[in-house]
């Protein structure tokens, strides 16, 4: 079992400062007067001694404070171009960033929890003494930003009011990150120590990008120290290995949520987003994978509130609401063009957005591009290990990409045209549609819903996917025991016991209890008895599978009983694809994406079971569920063999 605040707090160890007062009086001696002014008005001691201690600690030349006004915002922007941590590009407000050739994805292998000696780690993840953690910071961190400024802002993650937002320091010397931040993050510089007042918490990053030297990189690391809830990371630059806030500090939100208010709150690697229909609103969250097209799904969605990360909580009236932690987007743009994704294309490719690009190609105009946005590719340009030409290869004589298919855009959500202020409100969206999905090319149908919700936990559960480029080595189609897998601090049987607390919980309203759903638009010809890895569909055909689970949701229409869940009916379907997108679905494509291939879903159960069975203490109802899917599919394989049509399927449900 986690227990906060239990051993030794490294940054409070290595600073050396123990008393509030003390803290106070090393801030006025490090810290210029208009800066300490910015400083001295806090009063919560935790906050203070987190501050001093990491100016200890990283021995930083100057500090600055940064309260979210727009000098401060401008201060930071033209520091990242004095350091060179970005560029200007000719479009106004956009630069690039490139990272290290080396570091284009998470550093997992260099990546640790801080637990003290009785705390179990998910077996998925690595873990690190707290001993040996509080060595590797004094070794790695002990006086790294001599020569720079430390950066230090005050952010909510989560809008401020709300019950699930979480409080965060972001203590950083580069400008990137901090920039990052600004576009990501609130900041609540001016009521963020009543935000801890009230919640009773915050959390604390500490990072520094070192030399920033390629020869530093296997000496990277990034620890989360789950009982002190703080994050130390250093010699690194990839933003999800900096931007603490991101990914370090939902680990520390998933264990609030699992070991604090178990059965009553979740942290989801998920987007949000809203369906309307006739004036009324569906709100509708979705896992998956990173890199596995959680922003293109968000902006399917009528009204866009995030797509990346999801606080989720049941309220007083038995609803379940979601807020994002975020209020801005670190999205992939590899496959984004303005087919699939107009609302992005806008403010990528028109004035009027602020703009951060990471490791994508700059051409020799200053215009950024990159693999799959649909447009005549250029020659040559700059992209991220250098100058770049058409036909290039490396040192193993493969061809070098335009762009790393790890390249992102930075920008606030604001600039979305479908953007909804709801992502603003502490009370959050009303959830009534959960999603799981990954990159699954040849199993699973392109939407179906859960029976009940101990089925629809086993989704999340139960994902498999291709290997994306988010994290550095990773390849092949291999599991993703849950979305957030990557993420999960603690042991994956006290993860898994929370979802099925969650879900099951009686304070949800019977009628207000969510469609728990599967959603899968990675498809592919070959996989349904065509040729070529070409989608069997369109990414934009998600927005009628929204708007089948949206009207599911609300009981408008039937579905057919299957061993997996339960599938949309094909007239429903036609006429959504006509309503909502303005294009024909023809039987035949309906019959090879809806049809089940039973011996490629038998193989994933297979592995679930003998992949989960190596866990400890896991709740047995998931064997129980994944054992009854396996023995229906083999009934209806003995039926109509390896190969069951929606037609067939409708047969056996009647009977």
């Amino acid at each position: 079992m986690l227990k906060f605040n239990e051993g030794i707090d490294i940054v409070q160890e290595l600073g050396g400062i123990q008393k509030a007062g003390e803290a106070l009086q090393l801030l006025k001696k490090r810290l210029d007067t208009e800066q300490f002014k910015r400083i001295e008005g806090f009063k919560n001691p935790y906050i203070l001694l987190k501050i001093a201690n990491a100016i200890v600690m990283c021995e930083p030349d100057r500090v600055f404070v940064n309260t979210g006004s727009e000098p401060d915002k401008q201060f930071i922007r033209d520091m990242a171009l004095q350091k060179g941590e970005e560029e200007p590009l000719p479009m106004k407000g956009h630069t690039i960033h490139f990272d290290l050739k080396e570091e284009q994805g998470r550093i997992i292998d260099r990546t640790f929890y801080v637990a003290n000696d009785d705390e179990l780690v998910s077996s998925l993840a690595l873990r690190m003494g707290r001993q040996d953690a509080l060595e590797t910071v004094r070794k790695g961190m002990l006086g790294i930003m001599r020569g720079k400024t430390m950066v230090v802002g005050f952010y909510s993650r989560g809008p401020a009011g709300s019950p699930v937002s979480n409080p965060a320091i972001e203590i950083s010397s580069s400008a990137y990150v901090c920039h990052s931040a600004e576009l990501l993050y609130r900041n609540t510089y001016h009521h963020f120590e009543k935000e801890v007042e009230k919640l009773g918490h915050f959390y604390t990053n500490i990072h520094s990008e070192g030399l920033n030297r390629p020869e530093d990189l296997p000496n990277a690391r990034v620890l989360m120290d789950r009982a002190h809830r703080t994050t130390y990371s250093y010699n690194c630059t990839y933003a999800g290995n900096t931007l603490l806030m991101k990914k370090g500090n939902h680990r520390f939100s998933v264990d609030r949520s699992v070991y604090e208010n178990r059965g009553r709150e979740l942290a989801e690697h998920m987007f949000i987003t809203c369906m309307k229909n006739d004036g009324r609103i569906t709100g509708i969250t979705g896992a998956a994978p990173s890199g596995c097209g959680k922003t293109t799904t968000a902006m399917a969605g009528d009204m866009f509130i995030g797509d990346d990360l999801a606080q989720l909580w049941i309220a007083q009236d038995g609803s379940i609401r979601s807020i994002n932690p975020e209020c801005g987007i670190f999205g992939i743009v590899e496959d984004v063009n303005w087919e699939g994704d107009p609302i992005l294309m806008q403010c990528l490719r028109k004035p009027g957005t602020e703009v951060i690009w990471s490791n994508v190609l700059i051409d020799e105009n200053g215009v950024p591009q990159w693999i799959g946005n649909g447009e005549p590719a250029p020659a040559k340009g700059r992209n991220f290990q250098g100058h770049w030409e058409r036909g290039m290869l490396d040192a193993k004589g493969k061809a070098i990409p335009m762009s790393h298919p790890n390249s992102r855009c930075t920008l606030a959500s604001t600039a979305l045209t479908n953007f909804s202020e709801m992502a603003e409100d502490p009370a959050g969206v009303e959830t009534r549609v959960i999603t799981y999905s990954g990159r699954d090319s040849d199993t699973m149908p392109p939407v179906w819903t859960a029976r009940n919700s101990d089925e629809g936990v086993v989704i999340g559960a139960c994902i498999v996917s291709a290997a994306t480029a988010t994290e550095v080595g990773a390849t092949g189609v291999k599991r993703a025991p849950w979305a957030n897998a990557p993420f999960i601090p603690g042991a994956l049987g006290d993860y898994m016991d929370a979802q099925f607390k969650f879900f099951a919980s009686d304070r949800i309203a019977a009628d207000k209890r969510p469609v728990l759903a599967g959603l899968n638009y990675f498809l592919t010809h070959e996989a349904r008895g065509g040729t070529g890895k070409k989608l069997l569909g369109e990414k934009r055909d998600v927005k009628v599978w929204l708007s089948w689970l949206e009207r599911r949701a609300h009981n408008e229409v039937q579905a057919i009983d299957t061993p997996i869940g339960l599938l949309p009916k094909y007239a429903d379907l036609k006429a959504l694809f006509k309503q909502r997108i303005n294009k024909e679905y023809p039987r035949e494509l309906y019959d090879k994406q809806f049809s089940l291939y039973i011996d490629n879903i038998i193989k994933r159960i297979d592995l679930q079971i003998e992949a989960y069975g190596k866990e400890k203490n896991l709740p047995a109802r998931l064997f129980e569920v994944l054992k009854a899917q396996r023995q229906g599919l083999m009934a209806l394989k003995e039926k109509y063999g390896s190969i069951a049509t929606p037609a067939q399927l409708e047969e056996a449900a009647g009977k």
